[in-house]
């Protein structure tokens, strides 16, 4: 099992989704020093707050239930851990024994401009199978509801995702993000950035990190495509709890079980149903139909997070003021 000590830093791209997040967490896991877990995103420090353990008691919990657990793949030689969790800037104050126990973390903020981000997270919600309301101006109208724990699909892994409205509001987040782990130890990753530059990009991350300059495959992820049948998506991407065996994949599997290889091993024996289900997600996939985002849906956007969009420029000496501007081509 792996230690605190068999990791000099952890680097840990905290989101916000949408925002280039998969696309620098592939260029970390191309990096000959750095060890990802199994899954892109843990969302660990998220789903357990730790702030009121013991030093002991947090590095035996860490110890045992992430790195054991998440990390159990680490190779000889790679003593940087990445985490790429999209919900921990949403939560920054449960960050904080990540310090405890690794003053060197490190931790990269990603941001959009909201009104291309949250449509595209709609799209990718929709994708995955925690979102099913299909037009976005629809889901966008339901957070309020949502806020109220109503109109959350059953197998939504994180309802949290489904606040549209929270989503963005990244001067509020950022700025809570630096008080809780320090200002020295973020970056503030701007899309516009990576997706003018990507190489540039990544060789400014891997000076942020302390990682030796190495030459990455790297491509702009592309947004998420669109299903002929939201149910059927859901079904084959959050069975429910009984249909596991039969349809969960092996990385569902790994993160819902503490006995990873064991469930990892149970999976052989429904090779054959775990290829159909990977059949029928790629007949069920069908090109971008992008639908317009309605100038009023824009606006009401643009009123929600002005304030957020010019707190985050005041937070990162940056001019934003392009962001946020309603636009009769914008698509989701």
């Amino acid at each position: 099992m792996s230690s605190i000590e068999d990791f000099r830093s952890l680097a840990f791209i905290v989101g916000a989704p949408r925002c280039g997040t998969t696309t620098m967490w592939r260029m970390l896991a191309g990096h000959p020093q750095v060890a990802v877990p199994f899954v892109k995103e843990p969302h660990f420090f998220s789903q357990h707050d730790l702030r009121g353990l013991s030093d002991d008691e947090l590095r035996e919990r860490v110890e045992r239930d992430y790195l054991g657990h998440f990390f159990a793949d680490r190779r000889p030689g790679q003593n940087v851990g990445a985490d790429g969790s999209v919900s921990y800037l949403y939560t920054p104050e449960q960050l904080k024994p990540i310090v405890r126990l690794w003053p060197s973390a490190r931790f990269i903020i990603a941001v959009r401009d909201p009104l291309k981000l949250l449509p595209s997270l709609h799209k990718r919600l929709l994708f995955i199978g925690d979102e099913d309301l299909a037009r976005f101006e629809d889901a966008w109208a339901a957070a309020p509801e949502r806020a109220k724990g109503r109109q959350i699909p059953k197998r939504c892994i994180e309802p949290r995702w489904l606040r549209y409205d929270e989503a963005g509001r990244f001067g509020t987040y950022v700025e809570r993000l630096f008080a809780a782990v320090g200002r020295e130890r973020c970056m503030v990753s701007v899309f516009d950035d990576l997706e003018r530059d990507p190489a540039g990009h990544s060789r400014r991350i891997f000076d942020f990190l302390g990682l030796e300059p190495v030459k990455v495959q790297v491509q702009v992820a592309r947004e998420s495509k669109q299903v002929r049948y939201p149910w059927l998506q859901r079904l084959l991407k959050r069975p429910p709890r009984a249909l596991h065996p039969y349809l969960a994949n092996i990385q569902l599997r790994r993160r819902l079980a503490k006995a990873a290889r064991d469930e990892a091993g149970k999976a052989s024996g429904t090779a054959r149903l775990l290829a159909l289900r990977k059949r029928l997600l790629k007949w069920n996939e069908v090109d971008n139909a992008k639908q317009p985002v309605p100038i009023h849906v824009q606006r009401e956007i643009r009123r929600h997070l002005q304030g957020e969009v010019e707190r985050l420029a005041r937070l990162i000496n940056r001019d934003l003021s392009h962001w946020l501007q309603p636009r009769n081509e914008l698509r989701a």
